[in-house]
């Protein structure tokens, strides 16, 4: 695997020698071999890649990666330029401009969102093609559990937000004495309108990060 930068190599050192992680990558050798799976295995770790930990300032935990052609690249609710907008990020688009006004882009590639230190971290990180979840008891969520942890512990005042029942879950591995938790209702055309239009998470997420002496998140795509 080529180095990630951005200090993760050394952080999850631990975690990439361990037993369990071992097993992760003999599945993942075999599913990428017989299977088609997402993202592209050189795309796996792109959260890590386009978000420094040192420059960390929020993380939105996604669950698995989209699981048609050409959708998943490594960053949770992201698709490639040139996809068709998912419903779900149809609907945080539309929550951002209901909360900053910043009118929707015409793309759904966030990458830039990763680069101004928001990471992008699904709590599944592969999935086989047109099977949703396929790739959930793989071990992935010992991995990434303990990538949450790790940035609870060695991080201070960071955004983590939560959207729908799967990510709502990790509260618990969050210091909420020292980070903000938000959360509400998953952004699916399913539970949008239980809770997560009107949740505001982004300019509260800007206000909690101006009010603790870091930067704020430029969410604008344009």
């Amino acid at each position: 695997m080529k180095p990630l930068g951005g200090g993760w190599d050394e952080l999850l050192e631990p975690l990439f020698n361990d037993e369990k992680y071992l097993k992760i990558r003999e599945f993942l050798k075999n599913e990428y071999s017989t299977h088609v799976v997402y993202p592209d295995m050189y795309d796996l770790y792109n959260c890590f890649r386009y978000t420094p930990f040192n420059e960390i300032k929020a993380v939105i935990l996604g669950q698995d990666p989209y699981h048609e052609p050409n959708q998943a690249h490594g960053l949770c609710f992201s698709v490639k330029k040139g996809v068709k907008l998912p419903p779900s990020l149809q609907n945080i688009y539309k929550e951002i401009e209901s909360d900053l006004g910043i009118k929707e882009p015409a793309f759904g590639d966030l990458t830039k969102w990763a680069e101004s230190g928001v990471l992008l971290l699904n709590t599944t990180l592969t999935v086989r093609e047109h099977q949703a979840n396929s790739h959930a008891g793989c071990g992935w969520a010992w991995f990434t559990d303990n990538v949450i942890k790790l940035i609870s512990d060695k991080s201070e005042n960071t955004v983590f937000i939560l959207w729908g029942g799967n990510a709502r879950s990790k509260a618990p591995l969050i210091d909420k004495t020292k980070h903000l938790i938000l959360q509400c209702a998953h952004p699916s055309p399913l539970s949008a309108y239980n809770g997560f239009f009107g949740c505001r998470h982004f300019s509260k997420t800007n206000e909690y990060l101006l009010a603790h002496g870091k930067k704020p998140v430029d969410w604008n795509l344009n």
